[in-house]
């Protein structure tokens, strides 16, 4: 197993968590998605959370992970995308992005990325909505509002603007 991240704290702690765990066969590497530091079809699966909508450059996120991949490599994404398009004024917001949502992108949009790439069977196999509640009364919600003046019942039309998908896709054999 390879576990990739741009910050050298967050490999620290991966591999203090690993040395508690006493995890076998796990090695941490310094990098980023939009290049990462593996060589080519050595990978059999590939899982990311939340993170991908945070690359101002997905489509070179995706290509790289089916550089990685293995012919028959599986790709599995829990992420962050937009239903419909919310306001600039919310997008540049530094609590849209701390959020990740500033940099989500249309679900289709997301989907026909990975497909541009070259995977096959891309699947949405869970998509989850956030109830409005949940947004309105998150307190990077709250900021944002504040920030921009945005008023209660825009919040709650934004609220159905974003949700969380699992995708799952294969590199062709």
């Amino acid at each position: 197993m390879i576990g990739v991240d741009m910050t050298p704290e967050m490999i620290d702690k991966a591999r203090e968590n690993c040395r508690e765990g006493k995890y076998k066969n796990v090695e941490f590497r310094l990098g980023e998605i939009e290049n990462l530091p593996v060589a080519d079809n050595m990978v059999d699966v590939i899982i990311s959370n939340c993170v991908i909508n945070l690359s101002p450059n997905k489509k070179r996120v995706f290509e790289e992970a089916f550089r990685v991949l293995k012919p028959g490599g599986r790709l599995m994404i829990s992420d962050i995308v937009l239903l419909k398009e919310l306001p600039k004024k919310i997008k540049e917001s530094e609590q849209a992005y701390v959020g990740c949502i500033s940099g989500a992108v249309m679900k289709e949009q997301y989907l026909e990325v990975i497909k541009n790439a070259g995977f096959q069977d891309v699947k949405v196999v869970e998509e989850t909505h956030f109830p409005i509640d949940f947004v309105v009364n998150n307190p990077s919600t709250e900021a944002i509002m504040k920030d921009y003046g945005i008023s209660l019942e825009e919040a709650k039309e934004y609220a159905n603007s974003v949700a969380s998908i699992k995708v799952y896709a294969v590199k062709p054999k």
